[in-house]
């Protein structure tokens, strides 16, 4: 299986938590529109009654009635006005849905013309579609009660207010069954579409799209932390040459061992991302330059370590580049500048020998682009070693 290679954390915050929140931002005004509409329509149609003659019990019930649907309509403009709705009001809205329709009982003369317990489908319906399964248990034993509860007045065999009353129960509770089945496995698919949709499908781990969706949370995040973002990325070596050798299923084994290798290695809140060939992106905030190069170190050995399955093994060399967001600018294309400077530092390295970790230096515009600084495996700590062609770059200017 490739999905265990993201992170659990991620995955689980994709799949079943995202129940447990349900409903929460776009979900929680599509709840709360869907709720008004349905309040609203059953306002309409309970309005109906009060210019019928005969219908209503004349005196306390008609006022009892008339104000119901009043509430109805408040409820429903309150819900629209407000545009989101929390699973407890939720909960709260359709069993006050299942109470009114036995207000409604109490006040028509002859309910099983005028109300019958199909009514009970506006409540049974949107529990089926918002709730979870335990307050829909609660809701569909509530639905039993009030259909109990609405029935009884009209039957004097015993016999006959069980079998109507479980026959109308049943039916609803099995509609709202089968409509929370069906709201599950669309769940179920959106996810695993979206899922497929921000995964790489070789290495498991994300791809380029999810890195541009997530570039202005990352953004956001650092600014609020006044910290600097930091994008490594890295590259195999010989890669080609080891596709030419040994053939392209040994290839794939390998990058499946680095996603591996380096999935244990980045921090938590690292976005570890597939780009494209061999070339591999993390991108991470970072206090100084000093931390965003001690992780590309620990990657560059992390992708050293690795094995496949087969004893095959690659290197990689990584290009950093550091940057502190601005307010203002647009991160999609911020990050992208950010990436091409680890890009650019990433070639250096390979020209200086592969197998080693060179930095980008900050442009002092749009227009300069400085060579990147190196450093090899094997130097001191802190030390650097420059190609000819790359110039100084101080920590003052990082």
């Amino acid at each position: 299986m490739i999905g265990p290679l993201l992170p659990a954390a991620r995955v689980r915050a994709g799949g079943e938590e995202s129940e447990q929140r349900r409903p929460a931002g776009l979900d929680s005004r599509v709840a709360a529109l869907c709720l008004a509409a349905l309040l609203l329509i059953g306002a309409l149609m309970g309005s109906l009654n009060l210019l019928v003659d005969g219908v209503l019990r004349d005196g306390a019930g008609r006022w009892a009635y008339a104000s119901t649907m009043l509430l109805l309509f408040a409820l429903s403009g309150h819900l629209a006005c407000r545009g989101r709705v929390g699973q407890a009001h939720t909960f709260g809205l359709v069993l006050l849905g299942d109470v009114i329709y036995l207000v409604v009982v109490l006040c028509i003369q002859d309910p099983l013309r005028y109300a019958t317990p199909l009514m009970l489908l506006f409540p049974a319906l949107a529990g089926a579609w918002f709730l979870p399964l335990r307050p829909l248990c609660v809701h569909m034993v509530a639905t039993t009660g009030i259909c109990l509860a609405a029935l009884w007045p009209s039957y004097d065999s015993a016999v006959g207010l069980v079998v109507q009353a479980g026959v109308s129960a049943c039916t609803l509770n099995a509609a709202a069954m089968g409509v929370f089945v069906l709201r599950r496995r669309v769940q179920r698919l959106l996810v695993a579409t979206e899922t497929i949709s921000h995964q790489d499908a070789l290495t498991g781990l994300y791809n380029r799209r999810y890195l541009v969706e997530q570039a202005p949370r990352l953004w956001g995040q650092a600014r609020r932390d006044g910290t600097q973002l930091s994008a490594m990325v890295l590259d195999l070596d010989h890669f080609k040459r080891l596709n030419d050798e040994f053939g392209h299923a040994v290839g794939d084994a390998v990058l499946r061992a680095v996603a591996r290798s380096l999935s244990g290695a980045v921090r938590p809140a690292d976005l570890l991302a597939r780009t494209g060939g061999e070339e591999l992106v993390v991108v991470g905030s970072v206090a100084v330059v000093a931390e965003g190069r001690r992780l590309a170190e620990r990657l560059r050995l992390a992708v050293a370590g690795a094995r496949s399955e087969d004893g095959h093994a690659v290197t990689a060399s990584v290009g950093i580049a550091v940057a502190r967001p601005v307010e203002g600018e647009d991160p999609v294309a911020a990050l992208w500048r950010l990436i091409d400077r680890a890009d650019a530092a990433m070639y250096v390295a390979k020209r200086s020998g592969r197998d080693r970790v060179a930095l980008a230096d900050r442009p002092r515009s749009r227009a300069t682009h400085a060579e990147p600084a190196t450093w090899q495996r094997g130097h001191p700590a802190g030390s650097v070693a420059r190609p000819e062609t790359s110039r100084a770059v101080g920590s003052a200017d990082l």
